[in-house]
């Protein structure tokens, strides 16, 4: 049966920057889609609903989501309550689960935050308490310093260079684990799309390339 991957970018980006990422899990046998949205513009509820209408299209088989940063916590949001939707796993990539300090910086810094963050700023600020939908949920979190993020505001412990690996961690996952790449690296590493094809597949990221390491 057709296994279906859905790819959502994150803030500030449109689909074109998944390209790789796509190729090289269209090489690992998934037929992939990539689900492009106005980060900024769109109204949150407007865009959950597309992407719910696109997983239905792709039933009855496996329907996956594969998201970078807010589009990870949007695939959650999507996934939370819908018991419509057809069976998979989602697999966020350097997602702010918890929420982001850099976005609550991005506010304080320009007055309305919703210019730069949208109608999506108090789902990144603020995250998610815990993971309880019904679809596993893997985390691939980067630990490469280098980002705008950084630059702007100080990031507590190991992060991507926008989010930090802290961050990226609530209670529910099946799966987490770390590898060296910075925030963007995350849609361009060869390493990246092997575990996420791993974990779509089995529900578990298995064995990772020095210096990864699995936190759960």
């Amino acid at each position: 049966m057709t296994e279906h991957v859905i790819l959502l970018h994150g803030l500030w980006m449109r689909g074109f920057a998944l390209g790789m990422l796509h190729r090289r899990l269209m090489e690992e046998g998934f037929r992939v889609h990539r689900f492009d949205y106005m980060s900024v513009a769109a109204k949150q509820e407007h865009v959950l609903a597309r992407l719910h209408a696109s997983m239905l299209d792709y039933a009855p088989g496996p329907v996956h989501l594969v998201g970078h940063s807010l589009g990870g916590l949007l695939a959650l949001r999507a996934c939370l309550a819908a018991d419509d939707l057809p069976p998979g796993r989602i697999v966020c990539l350097g997602s702010p689960l918890k929420g982001s300090a850099a976005a609550r910086a991005f506010a304080r810094l320009w007055r309305g935050g919703e210019v730069l963050l949208g109608h999506n700023r108090e789902l990144l600020e603020l995250g998610l308490e815990a993971w309880k939908g019904p679809r596993e949920v893997g985390v691939i979190a980067g630990c490469m310093p280098i980002g705008l993020g950084a630059m702007l505001s100080p990031i507590t412990g190991e992060h991507d260079g926008t989010v930090a690996v802290e961050e990226t961690i609530v209670p529910g996952l099946a799966g987490h684990c770390v590898v060296e790449t910075s925030h963007t690296g995350l849609l361009f590493s060869a390493e990246v799309a092997r575990l996420t094809a791993s974990f779509l597949r089995e529900g578990s990221f298995g064995p990772l390339s020095p210096p990864g390491r699995g936190l759960g």
